[in-house]
């Protein structure tokens, strides 16, 4: 569909010169015959078609003739319907010109009333049975503990009447078991009458460029993070723009708009005032959540994906209202349209990787759980767009690699929760604590199995997906893909490199530390190949944390070097690495938000790393640590002994060096359960990363380096079976 703007006219165009009246006096031009009929007003840009007949791609006719206007007393709702249009909206109060909106800047937006039911409407409409994307009603999950018992839930069959009213609200069954919604009507929810006021605002900010910055949306961002349903987004908004969530409308046009120089229509034209529309944006997105949709999930995750949008606070409320509208379930089978399944779906597996990728960049607990996640992996048919709905204008973003790229990260979204809530919980820190007697090797064991997913998941990518797969004049979201990769596998590095300790072999932390150097060089050379394809596309939320995450590893590698000439490399590195993030921020600017993180986070802090690295203070820096046992491990191990509840203590060096003597069993080979077995030595041969591939993009850590003189460790393979791609399920077990 071809969008082009509405060109800008001025109030004189309501006349035309050439049509006259009593000789010469001139009269008012009448309407066409549609905008009579929609009765509302009639403006012409000079020539037929007027505004909104060409905006609705319609015949512009004037054959109709007027009819006798009917003269009535206006009504108390209207009255209360007029008071309310001619309110001033809150955030016209902080504006420098408080006050009504003029008649000239009213003109400049349609002033259609929304649809109140779209069980009502006239002829095919997607909208008519949705369950989370109703205008006048929002949905909330009945759960299991509710005071709506589920037994008395199964015995109720509405397949007829499909709705049970209770009060003003009403119950839908969506299944043939027990799973149902309340529906509840929005108005009376908090600012309620605001909405519409809210939304003239935002497309006032942008008009008359709205529907130029819908296409741009849909051209470059909707592909690559497929959280919309264009087809419903475009039908709604045909109508009017006061059917959408005001928040949902203002993200739309603040993401359009890091793009406004790749439409020819705008490039040229003043920028609208982006700050003012993300005030309105959040300001709106605090008043939804009262009566929250499908649209009001879909407007957080968008605005989360500003370049300085990241917000914890708001990742958690949404997971919270996510499990309000059920999204956390399986709707495969639900009386719903087919379309609003796999937007559920899709609305789903965004909250899951908002969730993981937010737990990485703020170090949170995750809020997603194995045990409350049963979303159904994506399928094609979860996506309505194929190749015939991609855009061919330059710069923009190809529809089925978009699709690929969104599952593909799921995908390492589900490897990257693992690695979390296998290295980085509280639990975590007490099961080290509890093995620190047999050093990096129970840490290199638990990692095994993840890397080799990790490894597999990176192997098996789709050619599409490939980095140097760029069409022409095409925009390539891939990078972010990839940057994730690197994270994932930096964020298993550094709890390894962490784990080093004088308890361990020096052959074997020489190993872990080439391991790293190697993943290092990988990803740098990775940000060194971006292209200014990748570099203007879209990017995902945790992007520039990613890139950030890079200059914090290198500062990792350079405290804990064994010797000088190994920590003047590191340091020369981080200076490369800023170098390069500053040459490509001319390509990007989300990437000087990624420079001003790593600034923060090493400028000062790597001042303090001595000019003779203190390798005594990193080998032994565990003695110290002490870590309590979470609330639910505590009653466990006072069950055991009292002496045990209280707390876990790193051991000292001199303990460890006890606890390396032959009696103990400490050095001896782990067990495949991460035990310790009895007999023989430890054979770094085995190590799990010491697969026998030197290659830096084969997504593993594949020990050795070429110069190291150390062929026998870096040739050694690992002999295992191959793993299939981790589950789409989130299932880790087996």
């Amino acid at each position: 569909m071809n969008f082009s703007p509405p060109q800008g006219f001025s109030p004189e165009s309501n006349q035309a010169p050439n049509e006259f009246a009593n000789g010469n006096k001139i009269r008012s031009r009448r309407p066409c015959d549609s905008c009579r009929r929609r009765k509302s007003r009639c403006e012409l840009d000079g020539a037929p078609p007027c505004v909104l007949c060409r905006f609705h791609r319609q015949e512009c006719t004037f054959n109709e003739e007027p009819q006798p206007r009917k003269r009535k007393a206006a009504s108390p709702s209207e009255e209360d319907n007029i008071s309310t249009n001619r309110r001033v909206p809150i955030h016209e109060k902080s504006g420098p010109a408080p006050g009504p909106r003029s008649p000239i800047a009213s003109s400049r937006i349609r002033q259609d009333q929304p649809v109140d039911n779209y069980a009502n409407l006239r002829g095919p409409s997607l909208l008519k049975k949705t369950l989370g994307l109703q205008n006048h009603r929002h949905s909330q999950f009945i759960g299991s503990t509710s005071q709506y018992e589920q037994v008395l839930l199964e015995l109720g069959d509405y397949h007829e009447s499909e709705e049970l009213s209770i009060g003003v609200s009403a119950l839908r069954k969506v299944n043939s078991l027990d799973t149902a919604f309340i529906l509840s009507p929005d108005e009376g929810t908090r600012n309620h009458e605001d909405e519409i006021p809210d939304l003239d605002a935002i497309e006032m900010l942008v008009a008359p460029h709205g529907q130029a910055l819908i296409h741009l949306y849909f051209r470059i961002v909707h592909p690559s993070f497929p959280v919309l349903h264009k087809k419903v987004f475009l039908e709604k908004y045909q109508r009017t723009h006061r059917e959408f969530s005001p928040p949902l409308l203002a993200a739309v046009y603040i993401l359009a708009l890091n793009w406004w120089s790749y439409s020819s229509e705008l490039a040229l034209l003043p920028k609208p005032d982006v700050p003012r529309l993300e005030k309105l944006a959040f300001k709106t997105m605090n008043d939804i959540i009262y009566r929250p949709k499908l649209s009001t999930i879909q407007a957080g995750l968008l605005l989360l994906q500003r370049p300085d949008g990241d917000s914890w606070a708001l990742t958690t409320q949404l997971v919270g209202l996510g499990q309000d509208l059920g999204l956390h379930l399986d709707c495969s089978d639900w009386r719903i349209p087919s379309w609003e399944r796999g937007l559920r779906k899709r609305l789903a597996w965004g909250l899951f990787m908002q969730d993981k990728w937010g737990s990485l960049v703020h170090g949170r607990p995750s809020h997603i759980t194995t045990m409350d996640w049963a979303v159904t992996p994506l399928r094609e048919d979860d996506f309505p767009e194929n190749a015939a709905d991609e855009d061919n204008e330059d710069g923009s973003t190809e529809v089925e690699k978009g699709r690929t790229l969104f599952c593909e990260m799921i995908k390492l979204t589900e490897i990257l929760a693992l690695v979390l809530s296998t290295f980085y919980t509280l639990q975590a820190e007490v099961d080290f604590g509890q093995h620190m007697h047999e050093g990096v090797r129970w840490i290199l064991e638990k990692a095994k199995p993840i890397q080799m997913s990790l490894r597999q998941w990176y192997t098996s990518l789709p050619t599409c997906l490939r980095m140097e797969n760029i069409a022409m004049r095409k925009l390539s979201s891939t990078g972010y893909l990839h940057l994730g990769y690197y994270a994932v596998e930096i964020t298993l590095h550094r709890r390894i490199i962490r784990s080093l300790s004088s308890i361990d072999d020096p052959t074997l932390r020489a190993i872990c530390r080439q391991a790293a150097q190697a993943r290092l060089k990988s990803t740098m050379d990775f940000v060194q190949s971006l292209r200014p394809e990748h570099l203007q596309s879209f990017w995902y939320c945790a992007s520039k944390y990613c890139f950030a995450l890079v200059g914090t590893f290198i500062s990792l590698l350079w405290v804990t070097a064994q010797d000088k000439d190994e920590a003047d490399l590191y340091k020369a590195r981080l200076d490369e690495y800023r170098w390069t993030l500053r040459l490509s921020s001319k390509s990007a600017d989300f990437l000087e938000q990624a420079i001003s993180m790593l600034a923060t986070s090493t400028g000062v802090l790597v001042r303090s790393i001595p000019e003779k690295p203190n390798v005594d203070f990193v080998l032994n820096r565990h003695r110290n640590r002490i870590v309590s046992a979470p609330p639910s491990s505590s009653a466990q191990i006072r069950s055991d002994s009292a002496s045990q509840a209280q707390s876990i203590v790193y051991q000292s060096e001199s303990e460890l060096h006890d606890d390396t003597s032959p009696d103990n069993g400490v050095g001896e080979t782990p067990s495949e359960s991460g035990g310790i077995a009895s007999g023989g030595d430890w054979n770094t041969d085995q190590l799990w990363f010491a697969s026998a591939v030197n290659s830096g993009h084969g997504g593993g850590i594949y020990g050795g380096d070429e110069n190291s003189g150390d062929t026998g460790l870096s040739n050694a393979y690992l002999q295992m079976p191959e793993l299939g791609d981790i589950p789409n399920g989130y299932n880790f077990q087996g």
